[in-house]
Order: C-alpha cells, then structure tokens, then sequence
C-alpha cells in the first residue's frame, strides 16, 4: 500500500466517523481489528467503543491537526470536538453531565494491510478532557 492511500484510508475513516457513517467499520476495519488503546477487541469492539463515544459526545467534529504515513503505518494527530451530554464510557463514569464544549486530543497510529486498519495505537489527554468537565482534580 502506498503512502498515499494509507493517509487516504485514514482521512475516510474520520470522515465517516464525523458523519456518524457506522459504514466505515465494514469497508474500512478488519474483523480482527486489535486495539492496543482501549477495551473491547476486533471490529465490533472499536464500533462499541466509538458508540460510547458518540453517546456521551454530540455534535461531533474532528480537526486533523497531521495526517501522515508510510506503506504500513498512518498516523493521526487530531482532537475531537462535541457537547458533553451523557457520562457512560469508563473515563466519565460518574461525572455530571454539564452540556459544556469540549476539545479532546489524540494522537492515533493505524497499521493498514489489505485496505483497511487492522491495528491500533493511541494517546488520549484524558486529564484535560476531565479538567474541561470540572471532574478533575477531584473533589
């Protein structure tokens, strides 16, 4: 694969996941997707996991800082924008919903074979997302 449609793929994904387009698991993830960041495994488990998200996310919005990559690898220098509205994925269990705008940094790294993602890396500024929320420090 190129580095062209490595960086293409990538772009396609966060496009989709944007438009809330559950699409991109099928065409753009491998059944036995491994995610080496978070929780459940394969494709269902990163479709479970970015459900989470987009629950306790609305009006989602991705800003791709960078988007690079080489024949096998892609990376993703982005930050996730929404509304907070509900608290259910584990990172805010127990913290009240506030309504408030949120700006979430990422760094994630993909390795793609066959034309789609098939593994998982990431570093997420959890601490910043629950100072944004009043959660942190903690009470």
């Amino acid at each position: 694969m190129s580095e062209g449609q490595a960086v293409r793929l990538c772009r396609e994904a966060f496009a989709r996941l944007e438009r809330g387009d559950e699409t991109l698991f099928d065409d753009l993830v491998a059944e036995d997707f491994v995610n080496h960041a978070a929780g459940p495994q394969g494709r269902a488990g990163w479709r479970e996991t970015l459900r989470h998200l987009a629950h306790d996310l609305s009006q989602v919005r991705v800003e791709v800082h960078r988007l690079f990559g080489d024949h096998e690898y892609a990376c993703v220098d982005m930050t996730l924008h929404g509304l907070h509205v509900d608290s259910t994925m584990p990172l805010l269990v127990g913290v009240p919903v506030t309504g408030r705008h949120v700006a979430w940094r990422f760094t994630h790294v993909f390795r793609i074979a066959d034309g789609q993602l098939v593994e998982h890396w990431a570093t997420r500024d959890d601490l910043g997302l629950l100072r944004q929320l009043g959660a942190w420090p903690p009470a």
